[in-house]
């Protein structure tokens, strides 16, 4: 293996496990955050509380993916991330309009960018 190919595999392994951390903390920091949603509160705290939910899910679903060896092809591996990247900046956007999840927004917009710099180790 030349030096220029492991550092490549290096690159690769550092981001899918940054990619797998950062989704790790964007669903804690989401199922918390829709916890504390009244379900019978308004219609922008029912919206928050099911994309808080849906996040949380995605997330927990591609750090499963990005942890095991799954057999997911690249293709497959790399519609997980994308759809995890769309569905973390969507949480983050309902979350900007809630009075104190200022911090669970920033874990999506941190998922999301995680996803982002994964997504071009895999395009290199």
């Amino acid at each position: 293996m030349t030096s220029a190919s492991q550092d490549e595999l290096y690159r690769f392994l550092e981001d899918r496990f940054a990619c797998a951390q950062a989704c790790t903390e964007c669903a804690r920091a989401c199922a918390l955050r829709a916890g504390f949603m009244d379900p019978d509160g308004t219609e922008a705290q029912d919206r928050a509380r099911r994309k808080g939910i849906m996040c949380a899910e995605v997330c927990d679903a591609t750090c499963r993916v990005l942890s095991e060896q799954t057999g997911l092809d690249e293709a497959g591996l790399r519609m997980q991330v994308e759809w995890c990247r769309t569905v973390c900046l969507e949480c983050a956007e309902v979350f900007d309009a809630c009075p104190g999840a200022e911090e669970a927004a920033k874990a999506c917009r941190l998922c999301a960018e995680a996803c982002t710099e994964f997504l071009a180790t895999l395009a290199a």
